[in-house]
């Protein structure tokens, strides 16, 4: 199928295993959210994912290929970016750096200006804080720009860890808004890790309930939120 396809997918963290044969789909323009609780491999999953960390079995495909074992700058280019949380940003460079970074091995610069606009009219304080440096920044704009830059480079899969964390409730909707938003409007495949589960479920096409690195639950997201024992053990409620 086209999309992301991750089967039996097992993954050590030093000598603790984090993700213990995983399986899910992704369509492609849809939006999964991995939910869990702190330490349930969430990160370990997407990090994986994106070329950060290796796997020792198990497979993940985009579209048929194989993305395990690849560099990040290799999967950045074919389409796959990994937005960690507000982290990623440089902050010694100004706004205006970081959003240039992502268009740096792009030959299509008209395009990368059109893109680099887009991002702008998508969060436009950004716009106000071009010459500011990004580590000026408060944590909701360090995560807008995150999520800017990486737009800019014209992604098919978006990996997302933990794109609320530390963040003010309305800001964290507004985030979830412009997810659910470009998913639909860019026809983009989103993979959504986070702690905020029912946040995310709102937003999500489906959800996988991870616990101590294994899967619990793939649903639909609604069908997920509505499960009084997915909701007891998992959402708080």
């Amino acid at each position: 199928m086209s999309g992301l396809v991750v089967e039996n997918l097992t993954i050590d963290h030093g000598a603790i295993r984090a993700i213990n044969k995983v399986s899910f789909k992704v369509p492609q323009g849809k939006l999964s959210a991995i939910i869990g609780a702190n330490g349930a491999g969430k990160t370990t999953l997407l990090r994986t994912l994106s070329g950060l960390k290796d796997a020792q079995s198990g497979s993940a495909t985009w579209n048929g290929k194989s993305i395990l074992r690849q560099k990040p700058e290799d999967l950045a280019r074919s389409g796959i970016m990994h937005v960690s949380d507000g982290k990623s940003v440089i902050a010694e460079l100004t706004v205006k750096e970081n959003l240039a970074l992502a268009g740096l091995w792009r030959k299509d610069k008209a395009d990368v200006a059109k893109a680099t606009d887009e991002a702008i009219e998508l969060f436009p304080r950004l716009g106000e804080r071009l010459q500011q440096s990004a580590g000026s920044l408060s944590g909701g704009e360090r995560q807008m720009l995150a999520i800017g830059r990486a737009l800019i480079a014209r992604p098919k899969l978006l990996l997302l860890d933990e794109p609320s964390l530390g963040l003010a409730p309305l800001i964290i909707e507004q985030i979830f808004q412009t997810i659910k938003t470009l998913t639909a409007k860019m026809n983009l495949t989103v993979v959504l890790v986070e702690q905020n589960a029912i946040g995310a479920l709102k937003i999500a096409d489906e959800g996988v309930v991870l616990n101590l690195g294994s899967v619990v639950a793939v649903d639909n997201a609604q069908t997920l939120l509505n499960d009084p024992a997915v909701r007891a053990a998992y959402l708080g409620f």
